[in-house]
């Protein structure tokens, strides 16, 4: 999606999309941390609905990113992800509840202070996503040289599309199995 961002709007534009995703993570990371777990353990369903409207966003950006016909005119008037809109993505995104529970379990212990240890999960989180998404969003912007022909464009939206529903795929095999 930053790839994206950034072919169709340049690095300027992009960056309340990048930065929502860089402060929207973290802050999702330490309120599971600090307390949605046990709720999700309660109610598992909530837990699964949330990943179903997740699946349903990513499809539908998906097929937004795919139908965009790649002209100046459309890309001028429209408008990137803005820092809410991709904070609040995180919240139905299931690869970051994926990434996110992943590393609660896996460098959390209950015998020493787990406020601590997410508070440190949390800011290494921080710092490794600014310049782990900012390449994202750059490498996209380098793109526009390349893709100048609308045609090139349209092209490279559909496999970005295609790209992007590719990897809600895992996801959706875990929850058919």
């Amino acid at each position: 999606m930053l790839t994206t961002t950034g072919l169709n709007f340049g690095v300027r534009r992009g960056i309340p999309h990048l930065l929502g995703i860089c402060i929207g993570f973290p802050v999702m990371l330490a309120l599971i941390g600090l307390g949605f777990a046990t709720l999700f353990q309660l109610y598992p369903v909530l837990h699964e609905a949330i990943k179903i409207v997740g699946i349903v966003y990513l499809l539908y950006l998906a097929w937004k990113i795919a139908s965009a016909s790649g002209g100046v005119a459309e890309i001028n008037q429209s408008k990137p992800i803005n820092f809410w809109q991709a904070a609040a993505f995180q919240w139905v995104n299931p690869k970051a509840w994926i990434m996110g529970s992943s590393a609660l379990a896996a460098y959390t212990s209950l015998d020493d202070n787990f406020f601590m240890q997410v508070v440190i999960i949390c800011v290494t989180f921080t710092i490794i996503t600014f310049p782990c998404a900012g390449v994202w969003l750059v490498f996209g912007a380098a793109l526009k040289r390349l893709l100048k022909d609308p045609g090139h464009l349209r092209i490279f939206n559909i496999v970005m599309a295609l790209l992007l529903v590719a990897s809600i795929l895992p996801v959706v095999w875990e929850m058919l199995t």
